[in-house]
């Protein structure tokens, strides 16, 4: 199947080059460009992409309410997942980004080939990225204060010991084959406690779980 992505960067130069990026992959395919963030909402809607790749800092609206409104489960949108493009100094914004609903975020200068591999994580929602930046940003994230109260620790107690074990994995940045080679049981397996896990917890994706994760105090930021 072919993923379908969206390019939302004002700069149009930037925007050509992730363009052309992503097309030079068999299996991807640009199915528009915005260059504000009102832009790649309205896109997301009518093109119903698998990913939106999103800038943060643009014109009429930055790339964090866009997230929002994209993740917010309106009606054709609610499956589309946003891979946020940053830089080291705007961990601010990953922190703001990954409230809002993002899938992931990746440093603007990341080879291309390690891009397409991440549009692919992010569209199959199977792993988290750069597990060495995101440990950090996430533990940075779960140890601040929040807008909203954190989840209960007795949410917890509708998953299993051993679903227990598969969250604490997948909080630490580990993918489906290493949680898979870390409890001696087969990718299969491993694949099938996340989507369980997503289910009972109600988590939009891998992300969402982490913080999840972080939030009940099944694990603490180190």
């Amino acid at each position: 199947m072919t993923i379908r992505v969206v390019v939302a960067d004002d700069q149009a130069l930037v925007r050509a080059g992730l363009c052309g990026i992503v097309e030079t992959a068999p299996d991807l395919t640009v199915v528009g460009e915005a260059g504000t963030g009102i832009q790649a909402v309205e896109l997301a809607r009518q093109r119903r992409p698998d990913v939106v790749l999103m800038d943060v800092r643009m014109p009429d609206m930055d790339g964090l309410e866009a997230t929002r409104l994209i993740t917010a489960g309106s009606p054709g949108v609610s499956d589309v997942r946003v891979l946020i493009l940053t830089t080291f100094d705007l961990d601010e914004y990953v922190y703001g980004a990954l409230r809002r609903g993002a899938s992931g975020f990746l440093l603007k200068d990341t080879p291309p080939l390690e891009l397409l591999a991440a549009i692919r994580v992010i569209a199959a929602g199977d792993a988290l990225l750069g597990p060495g930046i995101t440990r950090r940003l996430i533990g940075e994230f779960a140890a601040r204060p929040a807008t909203s109260p954190p989840p209960a620790a007795d949410l917890l107690k509708a998953i299993t010991k051993r679903e227990r074990e598969v969250l604490t994995l997948v909080a630490e940045g580990l993918s489906n084959t290493e949680i898979a080679e870390r409890l001696h049981i087969g990718p299969g397996t491993a694949k099938s406690h996340v989507g369980h896990l997503l289910t009972k917890l109600d988590a939009r994706d891998r992300v969402q779980l982490v913080i999840l994760a972080y939030r009940t105090g099944l694990v603490t930021a180190a």
